[in-house]
């Protein structure tokens, strides 16, 4: 079977530009509507290769080839860094899957394939399942980030029981303190200032201390049992060694491409080892999902429109330092958005509370709806959006839902 769709590629001057590829489907292969993607800081380092951009899809598989059994048409699935695997050689038999002597990985092989699209065609061996009621803009994230630092908290001996340090709160970081504190984990957060203290603590840190490379332990410190490097790939190992416990483990999931210096002499006293890490198996993707889904863990998102403008938009943000802390690129995002936006006022109309979006006491959703000032509610009253600091029904500072109770939301908290 043979099947087009439409792709986002980079270029040799970074910019994305628009794309139609067309192959066939192979007999283990699924063909899927993409749905969603996040942004990884990969993806820039590939920017400029000419390749279909992202890893980190969510979608419903549409088609699927003759010897597929594992899903089915209809079924939402995330897909993402692997996408294939042999499923004999060693890595594969024994569950290491993403160390598959045969794969095809992102950056590397089936250039013409990735999330960036409005449509893939994947291995059926490498999509996921996502449980029922888990929302695809929260799943997104988990197929490279939320992988990345589960396969540490999964597969090398972290227990409840220990003290897990994390350094760097962004894309990788947020969500290593999310798992590891739904684990019951002692989560031990390192960051270069005290700005995102109240964050850190927020998603369930126990202690957060200010530390940058070079620095000597805090004061009465605790050591560590394991220390996921989620920062800068610039790290000065010789400082972290103090901050260790004895046979303590330190994970460097952001890498330099330029050779780092290690205090072998320093690892041997204390038994210190250095364990590097890639991705994920099939099977820890999928006790992730089972996870998040159990816990409710949300990453924390900022949200563009699946299309060029929007790749850049987010991609130009991402360089700049403003993604807090993933970015989700998403079809028919204005629709998505005026869903949610629908769920808060449900939710204010059920908790009795002011409409609060952004931090600000308004509701505005990007100047409008569509094109359109208003939204309609059941058919009945409208809300006006005009970007001031107040929501007009009719002329008055209210919004009113099926003709029953008016919510204030200008005036306060109250109903």
């Amino acid at each position: 079977m043979e099947v087009t769709y439409t792709v986002f590629r980079g270029g040799p001057e970074g910019k994305i530009s628009q794309d139609t590829v067309t192959r066939v489907l192979e007999d283990h292969e699924v063909f899927i509507e993409t749905t969603h993607s996040g942004l990884c800081g990969t993806d820039e380092h590939y920017l400029k290769c000419g390749q279909v951009l992202g890893h980190e899809g969510i979608g419903i598989v549409r088609q699927v080839g003759s010897c597929v059994q594992s899903v089915q048409r209809g079924d939402r699935v995330g897909f993402g860094y692997t996408h294939e695997i042999c499923g004999v050689c060693d890595n594969c038999a024994t569950g290491w899957d993403q160390y598959c002597r045969n794969q095809k990985q992102y950056g590397f092989h089936d250039l013409d394939n990735g999330t960036f699209s409005h449509n893939a065609v994947w291995d059926a061996k490498c999509v996921y399942k996502i449980p029922d009621g888990y929302k695809s803009v929260y799943a997104a994230p988990l197929m490279c980030a939320g992988a990345t630092v589960w396969t540490v908290l999964s597969e090398y001996g972290v227990l409840s029981t220990q003290r897990v340090g994390v350094m760097g709160i962004g894309g990788l970081g947020h969500l290593a303190i999310k798992l590891a504190a739904a684990m019951g984990c002692e989560v031990v957060v390192l960051s270069s200032s005290e700005a995102k203290r109240q964050e850190a603590m927020d998603y369930g840190a126990s202690e957060y201390h200010v530390f940058r490379c070079g620095d000597k332990p805090p004061v009465e410190f605790k050591p560590l049992k394991h220390l996921l490097l989620c920062g800068s790939a610039s790290v000065d190992y010789l400082s972290l060694i103090p901050l260790m416990d004895t046979h303590g483990s330190i994970y460097p999931l952001t890498v330099a491409f330029e050779p780092v210096p290690i205090p072998l002499l320093d690892l041997v006293w204390k038994g210190v080892k250095i364990q590097g890490s890639l991705v994920a198996s099939r099977h820890s993707i999928r006790t992730l999902l089972d996870f998040a889904a159990r816990k409710n863990i949300k990453p924390t998102i900022m949200t563009f429109p699946l299309d060029a403008c929007g790749i850049e938009t987010a991609m130009q943000k991402l360089r700049e330092g403003q993604i807090r802390y993933r970015a989700v690129l998403i079809r028919g995002i204005d629709e998505e958005r005026t869903r949610e936006w629908q769920t808060t006022v449900e939710e204010v109309k059920e908790t009795h509370c002011k409409v609060e979006l952004n931090g600000k006491r308004r509701v505005d959703i990007n100047g409008g709806v569509n094109g359109k000032q208003k939204i309609a509610m059941n058919g009945e009253e409208k809300v006006e959006i005009n970007g001031q600091e107040k929501v007009e029904v009719n002329g008055e500072e209210r919004v009113e839902i099926n003709g029953r109770e008016l919510v204030e939301v200008n005036g306060g908290e109250k109903e």
